[in-house]
């Protein structure tokens, strides 16, 4: 196999979040796409695992010539590297490593940890293996990881080159209206922050929140909506009329929600109560559900649902008591969120259903029908 199908084969396997440990995504991505790019994986002189420096141990060490490190690679499960490139910098300035990469599996970002900048301004790249071609994959990652050129110091001049080059301005510049289309569609309060990196996300290269702004202030006229409220009849006439169900039964009103699956009746009224029943639904009707959902990609900081509730509201954690439910022993579950974000969990609910053993017509339907009814709140504005 090529390091393209193994590519594409390991995207598979995300989409159906079989990585669900570190362990997971060192020995089937990581060490993979190493072989793949020359590696000696098996040599742990020069591929060295635990590499041991003052303070700590970083994940790996790749070294030229043997037990001399040229980049230090930190590993964490898919979703959970928020936070985890200021160890890492440590470990590879003290260390006189000229490289850095942190990778969740998903998401690589190479860092030079000696350039000037906070530390998201020294990352070079940052590569998402479900949100990239694989081809694009495949060029930055030969581009600087391939074991030839990082002997010969080529991976290592690139990665300098990509951050000095002025070209990627001219990257941003013509991403940022593809992102601001983006973020009108999903607004949120952390607008500066959040343009920026769905910039990253697009093009690979994080502008300055000045020159988001100085966007912002330029192209105000861009996205504009209408003033005019659709009346109500509308409204209704837009939406979907709904279908047949043969396997299920619902009863669905404005306020309210309920629908009986295998005899038994789940019933909600309000949001909280809604997320609390589908999840609970779920983790009944397919055994294995929460831990893949877990493995999933949440939201930007926060966990949709944790073993540990403290993990719901990393950055708020006023709302841990009174926003979290544990829905059922040892998974708890955040419920401070309103109708918009509650249809991207239902969507990512239900990519984690499709395609296993547990999935089935009924619960398909039944996620549907929640999907439908969560729409339904959000055109007539009821929070």
């Amino acid at each position: 196999m090529t390091i393209s199908n193994h590519i594409e084969t390991i995207r598979e396997r995300l989409r159906r979040g079989e990585f669900i440990s570190e362990a997971a995504v060192s020995q089937g991505i990581l060490l993979l796409i190493l072989q793949e790019l020359g590696w000696p994986v098996f040599d742990t002189n020069v591929v060295v695992p635990q590499f041991s420096v003052e303070g700590g141990r970083v994940d790996f060490a790749l070294c030229h010539p043997a037990l001399r490190p040229l980049i230090f690679i930190e590993v964490k499960r898919v979703g959970i590297s928020e936070g985890a490139d200021r160890q890492l910098f440590q470990y590879a300035f003290h260390s006189g490593v000229p490289v850095a990469v942190l990778t969740d599996g998903q998401e690589w970002s190479f860092y030079l940890p000696a350039e000037q900048g906070r530390y998201d301004e020294r990352r070079v790249y940052k590569l998402d293996l479900l949100e990239r071609e694989i081809e694009e994959a495949v060029s930055r990652l030969e581009r600087y990881l391939h074991y030839e050129r990082v002997c010969s110091g080529e991976a290592l001049e690139s990665a300098r080159a990509d951050y000095q080059n002025v070209a990627r301005s001219r990257e941003i510049e013509a991403t940022l209206p593809r992102a601001w289309k983006s973020l009108l569609e999903e607004p949120d309060s952390l607008l500066l922050e959040l343009l920026a990196e769905k910039v990253e996300d697009l093009c690979g290269y994080r502008p300055d929140l000045d020159l988001c702004s100085e966007f912002l202030k330029s192209n105000h006229h861009l996205g504009v909506v209408s003033a005019y409220p659709i009346p109500s009849h509308q409204q209704t006439a837009m939406r979907r009329a709904p279908k047949n169900r043969k396997q299920t039964s619902r009863s669905r009103t404005t306020g309210s929600f309920s629908f009986v699956f295998e005899g038994k009746t789940y019933e909600a009224a309000s949001a909280k109560e809604f997320m609390v029943k589908v999840f609970q639904f779920l983790a009944e009707a397919d055994p294995g559900f929460l831990d893949r959902f877990a493995s999933e990609k949440h939201g930007r900081i926060r966990r949709y649902i944790a073993r540990d509730k403290q993990k719901l509201y990393p950055n708020k954690p006023h709302l841990v008591e009174g926003d979290s439910i544990e829905i059922v022993p040892g998974w708890w579950l955040g419920t401070n969120y309103g109708w918009e974000r509650i249809k991207k969990i239902l969507d990512l609910a239900r990519k984690v259903v499709m395609g296993t053993n547990y999935s089935c017509r009924s619960i398909e339907e039944i996620l549907d029908l929640a999907r439908e009814f969560v729409q339904q709140k959000i055109d007539a504005n009821i929070e």
